[in-house]
């Protein structure tokens, strides 16, 4: 097949896409694919006479990813670096390309290319594409929303609520919350701009950063839990085994999410007996269920330390896809290899939307 594997974009999730894109890359051109790699916001400059050859370059567009760094990425010198300085979020031949691609797999995190605007677009442009559906996508991405639906499909999640510019100000105690707690975007992923407060002065230190630094529109805040981390991989609507991840400062933060050594995952979880796991995967079964989402994604859970409970705290519509990430881990436990991962999710998006 000719895939395009869309990466990179405007998000602050834009390192890890790179690497996801050039590993799922990688694995389909030695599965026999015709992939290549492509950055959305910057395109692939070429003759528009020959972009046909472009599946067939030796190079794959791989060059484009460097490696994650820790911290996050300066978007706006991106935007200023782009050659032909337009304010359009696709580059040059990316609509191009995509259309005379067999299907394009969707290496995107965060922003645009996971709120489901992206796929929304494809749809009208009858381009093919991999991974839930524009719905699925646009309302998985908004963690309040998020939170509203799963409390009505009865999924437990954390109470919430969101801050905007205009109620930023209000003291906790009208809002009916108490620290510690959790302040985080209302639309962001890789635990960038998350925060976890207990006094008032970091409460409003982590609400300043949002909004000024992070340029947020919308904060959530939810009640701080102290407890283990659980990713639960779904695929075709079914949950994968268990990751467990032990962060080795305490905080699956940025940093330690994608520099080696910076958590320990555990897969099968070690720390939870076989029917809590099943519970969890249940649940997450029914979140991807209730957020209408097809073909995969991943939910993240908490289990608390104090009473055993568990919690979703999110649904991933494009969860990483290093070889090294939750997901494909997952996967491997339950006898899907990467590279047959990569197929298996074309497949799925075949059946979910074109056949």
């Amino acid at each position: 097949m000719k895939i395009i594997v869309l990466a990179g974009g405007l998000s602050p999730e834009r390192d890890v896409s790179l690497i996801s894109g050039a590993g799922i890359c990688r694995t389909l051109r030695e599965k026999g694919h015709q992939a290549f790699l492509m950055d959305v916001f910057f395109g692939f400059p070429y003759d528009s006479g020959k972009l046909e050859e472009v599946f067939d370059l030796p190079g794959a567009g791989l060059e484009i990813a460097e490696g994650i760094k820790t911290t996050a990425p300066d978007l706006e010198a991106l935007k200023k670096s782009r050659p032909d300085q337009s304010d359009c979020y696709l580059g040059p031949n990316v609509i191009e390309l995509c259309r005379m691609a067999d299907i394009t797999f969707m290496g995107l995190h965060g922003s645009v290319g996971e709120n489901g605007k992206l796929q929304a677009t494809f749809d009208i442009l009858g381009i093919k594409y991999t991974g839930p559906n524009s719905l699925g996508c646009a309302v998985s991405m908004n963690k309040l929303v998020t939170k509203q639906i799963f409390k009505s499909a009865d999924v437990p999640t954390p109470r919430g609520t969101s801050l905007t510019q205009e109620t930023k100000d209000t003291p906790l105690s009208e809002l009916g919350y108490y620290l510690p707690l959790i302040v985080k975007p209302c639309s962001g992923g890789s635990s960038i701009g998350v925060y976890i407060v207990h006094t008032e002065e970091e409460y409003t230190n982590a609400i300043h950063e949002s909004f000024d630094v992070n340029h947020e529109d919308e904060v959530v805040i939810e009640p701080y839990i102290k407890g283990r981390e659980f990713a639960c991989g779904i695929l075709a609507g079914k949950a994968l085994p268990l990751v467990e991840i032990i962060p080795k400062d305490g905080v699956f933060d940025y940093e330690n999410k994608y520099q080696d050594g910076g958590a320990q995952e555990i897969c099968p979880p070690i720390s939870i007996d076989e029917d809590t796991q099943k519970a969890i995967q249940a649940a997450g079964e029914k979140a991807f269920e209730a957020l209408r989402m097809d073909v995969y994604s991943r939910a993240d859970f908490i289990v608390d330390d104090a009473d055993g409970r568990f919690y979703c705290l999110e649904m991933n519509a494009l969860p990483g896809m290093t070889p090294a990430s939750l997901m494909p881990k997952a996967a491997r436990a339950a006898g899907i290899e990467y590279g047959d991962l990569c197929d298996r999710i074309i497949e799925e998006s075949y059946k979910a939307r074109y056949r």
